[in-house]
């Protein structure tokens, strides 16, 4: 098994990653979800509740979107997430470890093969508003899987890590202030 990871600024295109992935036989089991929960992209249905509820909020096609869960994560605030990145997350969550769904999601992708550099360029993307679609693929998938992500317009990691840089980051820091609303607007917007 290997794993096939794709940040995106756009919700709707994760969505449809997740929903192509599927579509190739990667079972639901194996592919995660993670996106930073503000705007309209996740929260369609005001007042739409968490768990299944947000999961047909968002319209999600796939058995993986119907599960759906919102949780705080340190350092990022308020993320949507599903799969088994998820519930990591929600075991470290719900332990109440500090700083423990952090560890819990780049502990998570460095376990499944994701550099630990990546890994933290991940968290940081999924902070800045981000959605981060990860699934682990047999080796004979792994390229069909990867042309999925790299089709659907997915971040240029080295591009996006360099503008991270230039701008003074070092690595992911769970300390940090999450995004205000207004902040993940304006980051988006220097993308487009």
């Amino acid at each position: 098994m290997r794993t096939v990871t794709g940040l995106f600024d756009d919700y709707s295109t994760a969505q449809d990653a997740v929903s192509d992935l599927e579509d190739i036989g990667i079972p639901s089991s194996d592919i995660s979800i993670v996106s930073h929960h503000s705007g309209d992209e996740t929260n369609a249905g005001e007042g739409a509740g968490i768990g299944a509820g947000v999961g047909a909020a968002v319209g999600g096609a796939g058995g993986l979107l119907a599960g759906l869960g919102i949780m705080a994560i340190p350092g990022v605030g308020p993320v949507v997430a599903a799969g088994w990145l998820a519930s990591t997350l929600a075991g470290a969550v719900g332990g109440a470890v500090v700083g423990g769904a952090t560890g819990g999601l780049i502990g998570a992708l460095t376990e499944s093969g994701v550099s630990e550099d990546d890994a933290n360029f991940y968290a940081e993307g999924v902070r800045r508003g981000g959605t981060i679609v990860t699934a682990r693929v047999a080796d004979e998938k792994y390229a069909e899987a990867d042309a999925i992500l790299k089709g659907l317009d997915r971040v240029d990691i080295a591009a996006r890590r360099q503008q991270y840089v230039d701008d003074g980051w070092q690595k992911f820091d769970p300390n940090a202030k999450p995004y205000t609303d207004e902040e993940i607007d304006r980051e988006r917007n220097r993308y487009l």
